[in-house]
C-alpha cells in the first residue's frame, strides 16, 4: 500500500534580518537518484512505481521552519536510533535523509532529532524521543511507531537537524513532517490507536501543515508497507535539504 511520495527541501536562514540570502540551487537530479538507491537497497523493485522524478517544484530553494512543539532537552542517553521504548503500535521506520543544497550531496555526521506522540496522541518525557548522527551517506533511520493524532494538531512527527555531531551544536532546520489522510485513517483506526480521545484533525484544518507545505513546498512522509500490507509496519522516507552554514538557533 502506497498513498504518497514527497521531498521536504528546507534550507533555513539564520534567525536575523540581516542574513544573507541562500543561493538557489536545482538538486532535483541528485535528490531522483539519492531516492531511487534507498529504495533500492532495500530491495523495492523501483522500476514499478514513479519515485521522485522530478522534486516537486524543480528547484531547492526556501521553505517554512514550523513552530518547535512539545520539545524538552535530551541527555546522552537518549542518542539513540530505537526510540520505541516499549510503545504499543504500527512498526515504523522512518529514514531520513539529509542533504546540502549548496552542493546538492549527502551530509555525513549531522545529527537528527526527533520526538513525536504515542498511538494516543500523548508525548512523554523519554519514549518515542531520541537522536542520531547521519552515515557517509547522509542517512539516519529510526526505529519507532505510527504516530498518533496529538491534541493540537493532524498526525506529525518533528524534526530537528543539528549542523554538528551532538545535541549541543547549532540547529539548521526546525520542521514537523506529515502523513497523508488516508494513511491516519486507515491505522487510526486500528487496535490501540482507535482508543485516541483527542479529537482528529485532518492535515487541511492544521496551521503547522499549512506552514509547512506553503509555497509549493511538501512536508509529508512517503510511505511503504512491509510485506503485503502494512499491519507488518510500514516504512517513510523523508529528505530534508539544509544549508549548514546557516543557523536557526
Amino acid at each position: 500500500m502506497r498513498f504518497a511520495t514527497s521531498v521536504i527541501c528546507a534550507a533555513v536562514l539564520a534567525g536575523i534580518a540581516s542574513a544573507a540570502p541562500l543561493e538557489r540551487r536545482d538538486c532535483s537530479t541528485e535528490i531522483a537518484a539519492y531516492n531511487l538507491a534507498r529504495r533500492s537497497a532495500r530491495g523495492v523493485d523501483v522500476s514499478k512505481r514513479s519515485i521522485y522524478p522530478n522534486m516537486p517544484n524543480q528547484v531547492c530553494v526556501l521553505a517554512p521552519e514550523t513552530v518547535r512543539q512539545d520539545w524538552v532537552q535530551m541527555d546522552s542517553s537518549l542518542v539513540r536510533s530505537d526510540i520505541t521504548e516499549g510503545q504499543a503500535g504500527v512498526y515504523m521506520l522512518l529514514d531520513v535523509g539529509v542533504l546540502d543544497i549548496t552542493t546538492c550531496q549527502p551530509i555525513e555526521g549531522a545529527m537528527v532529532e526527533v520526538w513525536q506522540p504515542n498511538n494516543v496522541g500523548e508525548y512523554g518525557e523519554t519514549f518515542l524521543r531520541g537522536a542520531f548522527q547521519t552515515g557517509s551517506n547522509g542517512i539516519v533511520e529510526f526505529t519507532t511507531i505510527f504516530p498518533g493524532h496529538p491534541a493540537d494538531g493532524a498526525n506529525h512527527i518533528n524534526l530537528a537537524v543539528h549542523t554538528g555531531d551532538s545535541m549541543s551544536s547549532g540547529v539548521s532546520h526546525n520542521g514537523q513532517v506529515f502523513f497523508t489522510d488516508p494513511w491516519t485513517t486507515i491505522i487510526g483506526a486500528s487496535e490501540g490507536y482507535s482508543a485516541n480521545t483527542n479529537p482528529r484533525m485532518m492535515n487541511a484544518n492544521d496551521p503547522n501543515y499549512a506552514a509547512a507545505n506553503s509555497q509549493g513546498y511538501n512536508a509529508i512522509v512517503d510511505m511503504e508497507s512491509i510485506g503485503d500490507d502494512w499491519p507488518s509496519g510500514v516504512v517513510g522516507y523523508i529528505t530534508v535539504g539544509i544549508n549548514p552554514n546557516h543557523l536557526v538557533q
